[in-house]
């Protein structure tokens, strides 16, 4: 074959015979960050890798780790090349960062998919370093953004308030329920989210003040630090010098603490008389127990007080009272239904 034919000319991206190329084809770091966390924070590998590079490549100009990462000396190309072109300033040896998007370049790394599926091109070496990394519990900013523009842009949404939302609530934690004594894991996860959404809702509408849903503003922020510092303060055998062993000492140490911080004059206050019948009735019996108070039942007759006294019965035994009226009220269901199928 002459050397000057067409078929001995190599082909963009590949290393013409004897060449450095060919032998040290390079090297693409792919870099990426997460918008969960504040910009500039990135791992030690991550400067490592910016510092060292040949050439640091970015396709938006406005991306937010830029300002910080110019700060640290780095110069940042603003580019956005095709697989081959990349491949070819890699050539001899050089590495080269990608500062990724925040769709993470899909259409440069499917490209370079491709040219590494011919076996005709010299690759580079690809890493995808990681620069941060979520927390636990990091997509709950996502919802509370989505939150934030719901309220905003959406008719329905923007118009909503604390009261007028208060059904939904009730709606969702029964449906939660049901997924729990169903046993669905998909439906318990869907249902979860469903319960977040209200608290992150109410929160969204309680930031904004108001006259109608109170004045007084407080955002989630502040109903997560309210729950923090209760939890803790709750839990000091956690997170104090009390002990306990049993979950029957942790229970005694919430109900102590709680008594403390809430100065109630009677066992009964804060049990929310609008709970179903049996739920109600079992809280009271369980209140009264808890406080070592033998009280009788009222010695009337009727199908209420028949309830009343099962409902005290089952909260003594453990059982509690509504779970089981479901139970058996899901057998009853299933029986009307192969009655309607004979």
């Amino acid at each position: 074959m002459n050397a000057n034919s067409p078929e001995a000319t190599p082909r963009p991206g590949e290393a013409g015979p004897g060449t450095a190329a060919t032998a040290v084809p390079g090297r693409i770091v792919l870099l990426t960050t997460s918008h969960r966390v504040a910009p500039g924070l990135l791992s030690w590998p991550a400067w490592q890798a910016l510092h060292a590079a040949d050439q640091v490549l970015c396709a938006d100009g406005a991306h937010p780790q830029l300002p910080y990462l110019r700060e640290a000396g780095i110069t940042v190309d603003e580019a956005s090349p095709t697989a081959q072109e990349l491949v070819d300033a890699c050539a001899g040896g050089r590495t080269v960062v990608v500062v990724a998007t925040g769709e993470g370049e899909p259409t440069l790394t499917d490209g370079l998919a491709r040219l590494a599926g011919t076996g005709r091109v010299a690759m580079p070496e690809l890493e995808l370093l990681p620069a941060s990394y979520d927390l636990p519990g990091a997509r709950l900013l996502d919802l509370v953004q989505v939150m934030d523009r719901i309220r905003a842009e959406c008719p329905w949404s923007s118009q909503q308030t604390h009261k007028g939302l208060a059904k939904y609530g009730i709606e969702e934690a029964y449906e939660l329920v049901e997924a729990i004594e169903e046993g669905d894991r998909d439906e318990l996860r869907e249902e979860l989210g469903d319960v977040l959404l209200q608290v992150v809702f109410h929160a969204r509408i309680a930031e904004e003040g108001r006259p109608e849903d109170g004045a007084d503003p407080f955002s989630i922020d502040d109903v997560a630090a309210g729950i923090v510092a209760k939890l803790i303060h709750r839990h000091p055998h956690v997170f104090g010098d009390e002990t306990a062993t049993t979950p029957e000492e942790v229970k005694a140490h919430w109900l102590r603490t709680k008594a403390v911080e809430k100065q109630r004059t009677s066992i009964t206050e804060g049990i929310p008389l609008g709970q179903p019948g049996l739920a109600l009735a079992a809280k009271l019996a369980s209140r009264a127990r808890a406080a070592n108070l033998d009280i009788p039942l009222p010695p009337v007759e009727g199908i209420g007080y028949e309830l009343l006294a099962l409902a005290v019965r089952a909260e003594s035994e453990g059982v509690d009272p509504e779970a089981a009226l479901r139970a058996a009220a899901r057998a009853y269901r299933d029986a009307i239904r192969e009655a309607e199928d004979g």
